[in-house]
Order: structure tokens, then C-alpha cells, then sequence
């Protein structure tokens, strides 16, 4: 186990591992956090979510390696979690783990909490509220679907549009709510937010793959993987439960299944659209990290094995001088 110091005394120091879904982040992550004496922070929106273990590909506790994991598995299905509330649960951990001598190492592929968190960004659940709107737009999405809502953020917000899905309500309704009460979009407070200085000194490690065929036949063979390990039964637990179908209706693996639980489609045709939601998704998380100048990136496919792509991981951090022996 090797140690590590700072190379910005004021700031703290994070290894960021992300990419796409079914790149090998986690595992990455968690043999990195070994070796180097740390812990494990999540940057994933749905495996916050007790419960939803399978669908979203949570790590086992196998997989962790014995190192401790973060921001995980905590939340009921039932309640919600804003990107705030990440920021703050996610500071507050990692700030422990520097103060304890350990090497805080964020992993996970949603794009929006690895930016927020990184860049300094301070958003307030304070101002920008009206229960009264917000409530009025639960009842127009319950009456004519997200997609509504979708289109009705479009016509100030285009990007924040093309990010939300349009069965995540919860986001929807609250870009829809920061501009009806603010008069500024999501996006434009977003923009604003990387002009706060960070409280981090971030080391950015992505996973990707040279050949995009090869991640999406690792997805296809993950998907298969899941309705073996029981997807199905988890699936039908959270959506036939009121109170927590409106989250399982957010994640790719759950919402696809809908439809064969309601006799509509066989099955194969439902987990075929799991495959192509996830495929789809991955291209957008590479879309959104491809963005950032600071990543440093690892073709997976250009290495005849695991422990190559581990090696070039750690050549990369020597390389930075992120960490002292």
C-alpha cells in the first residue's frame, strides 16, 4: 500500500475514475483505492437506491475488495435526492476520508454529479421554489406523460432537454421550476457554477474503447448476465410497488421490463430494449465526459489484459506526480 501527498497543500486530493457503463470503472476504482491506500466514493444517480442492486450493476460486496464504499446503497426508493444533496453527502465524505490520511477516489458515469462535485459547483436547494407550480406540473405530467414536460422545457432550456430523460419527472419538473421562479435555466446556473474555484486537486482517469463495437458487446453480455442473476424479480418487486415505481421508472433495466409485465411485449423484445437503452446511454456518457479537456483516457481494447490496463492506470498517476511513495 503506497501513500500520497498533496500537491496543492489547500486542496484536497481526488482520483476521479469514470466512463461509461460496463467499462470496468468500479473495478478500476476499487483495485486503485487498494493500492493506494483509499476509499471509494459513488458518482451514480441510481445506485443510491437500497435495493435496486442488479439494474443498476451495483458493486457486490466482492467487487468492493474490501475497501469502503460511499454514497451507495442508502436511499428508499421512495424519496428523492437532488444533485445538491449529492454535492454536499459526497463533500462531507470525502473530506472524512482525507482527515482520516486516506485517498478519496470518486468513481462512477453520471456526468452531472462528477461535475458538480469536481468543479466547485455550489448548488442551493434554497430559492428558485414554488410548490404551488411544482405541483401543478406533477399533476400535467401525470395527465400527459414526461414527454410533456420535455417539450415544455425545451422551449427555454434545449440543453438541459436533451440531458434529462423524459421519465425522470423529478428532474424535469425542477429545471422547469428554477426557470418559471428564477428566470435562469439549469444549463445557465450550471455554466455559472465552474467560475467558483474548486475545493479539489482532481486526477481524471477514463476508461473507454478504441473499438465502440467491443463496449457495447461487453453491454449486450451484462444485460444477458442481469435477467440470469434475477433481474426480472427485482424489477417487478419496485414496479408493481406505488410508491417506488415513479424511481424504477427512471432506470434503464427497470422501465423496459414494464411492457412484458403488462403482457404487451415477450420478453425477449423487452430485454432487447435494455441492451439498446444501455447502449444509448453509454454513447451519452462518453458524449458528456469527451467534454472535459482533463481526462486522461485508457483504451481498454488496446490491452491484452486487465492487468495492463491497471498498469497504465498507475504509470498514468506516477506520471502526474499525484501520489508520493
Amino acid at each position: 500500500m503506497e501513500g500520497y501527498s498533496n500537491r496543492t497543500e489547500e486542496k484536497i486530493p481526488v482520483l476521479a475514475v469514470v466512463g461509461p457503463t460496463a467499462s470496468g470503472k468500479s473495478r478500476l476504482a476499487a483495485e486503485l483505492a487498494r493500492k493506494y491506500g483509499g476509499e471509494v466514493v459513488s458518482a451514480d444517480s441510481m445506485q443510491i437506491y437500497k435495493g435496486m442492486d442488479i439494474g443498476t450493476a451495483k458493486v457486490t460486496p466482492e467487487e468492493t475488495l474490501g475497501v469502503p464504499h460511499h454514497c451507495i446503497d442508502f436511499l428508499e426508493p421512495s424519496q428523492t435526492f437532488s444533485v445538491a444533496e449529492y454535492v454536499r453527502m459526497a463533500g462531507a465524505c470525502i473530506q472524512d476520508i482525507y482527515a482520516r490520511g486516506k485517498l478519496p477516489v470518486l468513481a462512477g458515469g453520471t456526468g452531472l454529479y462528477v461535475r458538480t462535485l469536481l468543479h466547485g459547483t455550489q448548488l442551493s436547494e434554497g430559492g428558485g421554489e414554488d410548490p404551488i407550480l411544482r405541483e401543478a406540473l406533477r399533476e400535467k405530467a401525470q395527465r400527459e406523460g414526461g414527454a410533456a414536460l420535455l417539450e415544455e422545457l425545451r422551449q427555454f432550456d434545449q440543453q438541459s432537454a436533451e440531458r434529462i430523460h423524459p421519465n425522470n419527472i423529478p428532474r424535469l419538473i425542477r429545471a422547469i421550476e428554477i426557470y418559471r421562479t428564477t428566470g435562469r435555466t439549469m444549463t445557465q446556473q450550471l455554466e455559472e457554477s465552474h467560475k467558483i474555484p474548486s475545493p479539489y486537486s482532481a486526477l481524471m482517469l477514463g476508461l473507454t474503447f478504441a473499438d465502440r463495437g467491443k463496449l457495447y458487446d461487453r453491454i449486450n453480455r451484462r444485460v444477458d448476465q442481469m435477467v440470469e442473476s434475477g433481474l426480472l424479480e427485482e424489477a417487478r418487486r419496485f414496479l408493481e410497488s406505488p410508491e417506488e415505481k415513479a424511481t424504477a421508472m427512471q432506470a434503464i433495466g427497470y422501465k423496459e421490463l414494464a411492457p412484458y409485465f403488462a403482457d404487451e411485449i415477450p420478453l425477449e423484445e423487452a430485454v432487447e430494449s435494455i441492451r439498446r437503452e444501455t447502449r444509448r446511454y453509454a454513447k451519452r456518457q462518453l458524449t458528456w465526459f469527451r467534454r472535459d479537456p482533463e481526462i486522461h483516457w485508457i483504451e481498454v481494447d488496446r490491452f491484452e489484459s486487465w492487468e495492463n490496463v491497471l498498469g497504465c492506470a498507475e504509470q498514468i498517476i506516477s506520471q502526474e506526480r499525484f501520489l508520493t511513495s
